[in-house]
């Protein structure tokens, strides 16, 4: 498998896997404040609250992202 990115905000940890991502924009659509694909790193986790980050992250169509409390 490849690599997998982890963020964590310390109630939540998004995980992110980029060979699976579809580039689908659902992420950047939803939470453009937390998902900046022109940044390095790309996901601001601190940006918005991990309910708002599961509701987006539920949205994402190729399983890159996913979390886990």
């Amino acid at each position: 498998m490849g690599k997998e990115k982890e963020y964590t905000n310390g109630e939540i940890t998004v995980i992110w896997k980029p060979e699976l991502c579809a580039h689908s924009g659902n992420c950047v659509r939803g939470l453009p404040e937390v998902f900046k694909p022109g940044e390095r790193p790309w996901i601001k986790i601190g940006e918005a609250s991990s309910e708002e980050l599961k509701r987006t992250i539920d949205t994402c169509p190729s399983g890159a992202l996913s979390y886990k409390d």
